[in-house]
């Protein structure tokens, strides 16, 4: 494909034939453009996010809010227990 459009724009394939990548290596470069736009997407929606009072953001209690709020959503039955032990940690100095 990329051949064919650049063929059709006038260059001579034997002049650009070795400066395109491999398939393997085009491969890669398809794959990682996917993924920077799945970080940018989660990062934005990360940001709409953290203003929710549910995230946490800004809380005395920061990185252990998260730690706890993990287990509450991964074992549900243990989400009361959770919230009582969040009103029972102390201060973090």
């Amino acid at each position: 494909m990329i051949v064919e459009h650049r063929s059709r724009q006038g260059d001579d394939p034997w002049e650009f034939m070795h400066l395109l990548p491999t398939v393997d290596e085009q491969v890669v470069l398809i794959l990682r453009e996917e993924a920077l736009e799945l970080d940018a997407a989660i990062g934005q929606r990360s940001a709409q996010w953290s203003a929710h009072p549910a995230s946490g953001q800004g809380t005395r209690l920061g990185e252990e809010y998260h730690r706890l709020r993990r287990i509450a959503l991964q074992h549900p039955e243990l989400t009361s227990t959770v919230w009582k032990l969040m009103g029972a940690l102390p201060e973090q100095s």
